[in-house]
């Protein structure tokens, strides 16, 4: 018997219409578009406005349309993950709310928190449950609303976050495709250099956390930067090593949209040529776990049955991990 695997069938995503772009960030902050684009490779990103939307609304989004594409209802669904570090609220969770916007009556859902490796933690285990034969249709998300922990004082940060999220379906293949092989890491040491300082359990909010502006992300850049080039692009190539699998055999590397520097060091080190790295850093910024899927749904219509895919993030915590996937279908 064909060992099952868990093959991507249907991709959606969305991301907001509002546009703040770097002419429109040079009027808010001291900074300017050439000093953001030599150093992060963003051009502009989107953003979430209006009252009351949050994560949950732009996962709604992207799993009505990857339910639409694949022609499949709702009350299908038997599970969802959604991987963010922006929740509509501490509880429920983000993924309980998505399934009640999209009508996924059946579904058991959580969230899953792993900052920008979210998406790819969530893809991994939501691989297993489909791997394991417990269940058929599984949707992963990853989704963030960065806008609502970004200070816009702080160029350091505020250049670089955007909108937006993307989901994928999951499903049983016994034709070799699907997620074939993960390796994932953290280290709990790098969460001085990337966190968020208040509204956890050790610091709660307070007048005086607010008025500090200590629910905003911290992050040392140069820390971060170092970190996430030598992790990002390691562990993409220890898992080429691992299935013996060069640059030739290689049609997409789905990277993390972090910065572009980052992209092209991983890149790099598989020796892979520019055209085959998903870039839309210029057009979203570092969207966190919405990343990964946004790319997914963007080249969509590029991607061959067959095709090797490597998925690759770094995130806080610090998280990072790599993911090799055999695409599933064509897409016309």
């Amino acid at each position: 018997m064909q060992k099952i695997t868990a093959a991507i069938t249907a991709v959606g995503g969305y991301v907001p219409e509002y546009r703040l772009t770097n002419a429109i960030l040079e009027t808010m902050v001291d900074t300017n578009d050439e000093w953001i684009r030599s150093r992060t490779g963003v051009e502009e990103r989107r953003i979430l406005k209006g009252e009351g939307l949050g994560s949950s609304d732009m996962g709604a989004e992207a799993v009505k349309e990857l339910l639409a594409k694949r022609g499949m209802d709702a009350s299908e669904i038997e599970c969802v993950i959604c991987a963010t570090v922006t929740p509509d609220m501490i509880f429920p969770a983000t993924a309980n709310l998505i399934c009640d916007k999209t009508g996924m009556t059946n579904a058991f859902s959580y969230d899953l928190s792993a900052a920008c490796s979210g998406f790819l933690f969530a893809l991994t285990t939501g691989a297993a449950y489909i791997e394991s034969g417990r269940y058929k249709k599984v949707i992963v998300v990853g989704v963030d609303k960065m806008s609502a922990i970004i200070d816009y004082t702080d160029r350091a940060t505020c250049i670089i976050f955007g909108d937006g999220g993307g989901a994928v379906l999951l499903e049983p293949s016994e034709d070799g495709n699907g997620v074939l092989d993960s390796i994932m890491k953290s280290d709990g040491s790098g969460a001085k250099h990337l966190h968020l300082k208040a509204g956890g359990s050790v610091k709660p909010a307070t007048i005086e956390t607010v008025t500090a502006r200590e629910h905003f992300v911290y992050q040392e850049g140069q820390a971060v930067f170092k970190f996430a080039v030598k992790g990002m692009a390691d562990v993409s190539y220890e898992l080429m090593q691992r299935n013996n699998l060069t640059a030739d055999d290689i049609a997409w590397l789905v990277p993390h949209q972090a910065n572009l520097r980052i992209i092209d060091a991983t890149a790099n080190r598989m020796d892979l040529p520019k055209e085959k790295v998903m870039i839309n850093i210029q057009k979203y910024g570092n969207t966190t776990a919405g990343t990964l899927p946004l790319c997914l749904w963007e080249w969509e219509k590029q991607l061959k049955k067959g095709d090797n895919i490597i998925l690759a993030s770094f995130g806080g915590g610090f998280t990072w991990g790599a993911t090799w996937i055999k695409w599933a279908y064509d897409t016309n």
